[in-house]
């Protein structure tokens, strides 16, 4: 009898532990990415100095570069640096915007890349998508999956706290983005792969009901793995759709109307309360809710200063922002003024 099986891409090696940045030089040798020290670090402009300072000693050889934005032109950039040299691999440290445009540049330069995430603000870390801004707006862009990822709590903990509690609201959303995958499902007939709709929810769940916090060791091993498998989900569902909904549909929504109204986590969890106060899952919605209370995240659009109708604009703009996407908004195509009372309904419901 043949043996069935499909090969799963997935990280070479995920370290999640203080202390990565400065051993990164014995990682990637044990690893087999890098064995003769020749690579590239690409840092943002932040943290440039610290990350130099911390890796001379494993990897004194490694020309740094500065990641001054996360916009197509200074991925292009980079990718232009790293084409120069013969490097064995780009190593890109730092937040969610660094790593983006490093994923980018090292695509375009054709050489492997290695994910160093030092804050847990979104489940980039590991996803195929660069989210860059370019002359119309912010876009992403399908990229291949870093080859390795490590996660340094030492820089963890010394992040702004708001961005580490976004990745809350970011692996949140994943319950909202299966609902509608499954919804697409069985309205229109979409394929949908069980095994990624697995580990997105498995990342999910495995934050939702955790009684500590970003102080803990702990709790930010869990949260760095459940962005980490996020990330993977979508690689293996081969588009966005395990993670990303009506709830990102919303968020994308607010930034092309009220751009620096908050940050890309804070936004997906709004978004997730909000599809699951649609959907009338009154369950879902009360572990959603108490999930972001309890790290203090935001609820109501009034929490990061939107008004009712500024809400109302985003939610009924938010379908065209992913054309071809069904979720929940698509489903019940709900005028302005239906959109309105509904977002009246959800201020109300959720006690702001």
């Amino acid at each position: 009898m043949p043996i069935l099986a499909r090969m799963l891409p997935t990280p070479l090696t995920v370290e999640v532990r203080r202390g990565a940045v400065a051993q990164l030089g014995s990682l990637l040798a044990d690893s087999r990415i890098a064995t003769s020290g020749r690579v590239a670090v690409a840092v943002g402009v932040n943290l440039g100095d610290r990350v130099a300072q911390a890796i001379a000693p494993s990897l004194g050889e490694a020309q740094v570069f500065r990641v001054p934005e996360a916009t197509v032109d200074a991925a292009v950039s980079l990718g232009a640096e790293l084409r120069k040299g013969a490097y064995e691999a780009v190593i890109g440290i730092g937040g969610g915007k660094t790593i983006d445009a490093t994923k980018y540049a090292a695509s375009l330069a054709g050489i492997p890349m290695v994910a160093v995430a030092t804050n847990l603000s979104h489940d980039g870390i590991c996803s195929p998508v660069a989210s860059l801004v370019h002359d119309g707006g912010k876009g992403s862009f399908g990229v291949p999956m870093p080859l390795a990822i490590m996660v340094d709590l030492d820089f963890v903990h010394d992040a702004p706290p708001a961005l580490v509690r976004a990745g809350i609201g970011d692996v949140l959303s994943n319950l909202s983005a299966i609902e509608d995958w499954q919804l697409g499902n069985a309205e229109r007939g979409e394929p949908i792969d069980g095994l990624a709709v697995a580990m997105a929810r498995t990342a999910a769940e495995a934050v939702l009901q955790r009684p500590d916090s970003i102080e803990s060791d702990a709790f930010l091993t869990v949260l760095a793995e459940s962005l980490i498998l996020s990330g993977i989900s979508m690689v293996i569902a081969g588009s966005s759709r395990p993670a990303s909904g009506g709830d990102h549909e919303i968020l994308h929504a607010v930034d092309q109307l009220f751009p620096g109204t908050s940050n890309h986590g804070e936004l997906a969890g709004i978004g997730t309360a909000f599809c699951f106060f649609l959907r009338q899952d009154r369950t879902r919605l009360d572990q959603v809710v108490g999930c972001l209370r309890r790290h203090g995240l935001p609820v109501a659009p009034g929490d990061v200063g939107l008004t009712v109708d500024q809400f109302t604009a985003a939610v009924a703009l938010a379908p065209s922002t992913r054309p071809g996407r069904y979720t929940i908004l698509e489903h019940l195509r709900l005028s302005e003024s239906e959109i309105r009372a509904k977002v009246e309904d959800y201020v109300r419901a959720v006690g702001r």
